[in-house]
């Protein structure tokens, strides 16, 4: 069916721009520090809610931590891995920031 030595074919935007190195690696770190930071008030014992304005300018008051990922909107590409991540789990297990 397919060619044999036929390679992958990548469908990107003309502006897409592929990094690497230790400035990379220290940029997921930083992003994934900041996801935790946003989170982290939101468990144990001591959980604080969290004060969201939802796209219609009504306020939410939650500390169920996959709800407030649902509401941010995050930029960075291993920002997104967490939140998409977080969400799966949560589909899967109902335990999703407790255990992330």
């Amino acid at each position: 069916m397919f060619g044999g030595g036929a390679g992958p074919i990548l469908v990107l935007s003309q502006n897409t721009k592929r990094d690497s190195g230790r400035k990379v690696q220290l940029e997921n770190i930083s992003a994934g520090k900041a996801i935790a930071d946003v989170i982290r008030t939101c468990l144990g014992p001591q959980a604080m809610l969290k004060m969201l304005m939802d796209p219609m300018g009504g306020i939410v008051m939650t500390n169920d931590g996959n709800a407030i990922l649902r509401e941010i909107t995050v930029q960075h590409p291993a920002g997104k891995s967490m939140i998409e991540i977080a969400r799966t789990q949560d589909e899967e297990v109902k335990l999703a920031t407790l255990l992330l």
